[in-house]
């Protein structure tokens, strides 16, 4: 099993930043993507970027430019570096990653909110 833990969320005028966290632990060396998500107030849950074991990255139209996934492998660390924020991404953030037996995990969400 894969266990995720993520950090980083909480208030944030628009036009600010902040950074998540997601460290994995557990049987790590089976991940084979991880990606974050978001879920805002009655609307669907949507990806907002991914990264794969080769490091391969894809986002979201509404975060291209703003938000930045990377990883520290000696970690097992997945970041999302996210600037210039706006009260549309105000949402719970959850990271999931993807695995060797095709497995999914997912962590327990953290808060980010995003004042006009």
């Amino acid at each position: 099993q894969v266990q995720l833990v993520e950090s980083g969320g909480g208030l944030v005028q628009a036009g600010g930043s902040l950074r998540l966290s997601c460290a994995a632990s557990g049987l790590v060396f089976s991940i084979r993507a991880t990606a974050w998500y978001r879920q805002a107030p009655g609307k669907q849950r949507e990806l907002v970027a991914g990264i794969t074991r080769e490091g391969t990255t894809n986002y979201a139209d509404s975060v291209k430019g703003r938000f930045t996934i990377s990883r520290d492998n000696a970690k097992n660390t997945v970041y999302l570096q996210m600037d210039s924020l706006k009260p549309e991404d105000t949402a719970v953030y959850s990271c999931h990653v993807d695995t060797y037996p095709l497995l999914q995990y997912w962590g327990q969400g953290t808060q980010v909110t995003v004042s006009s």
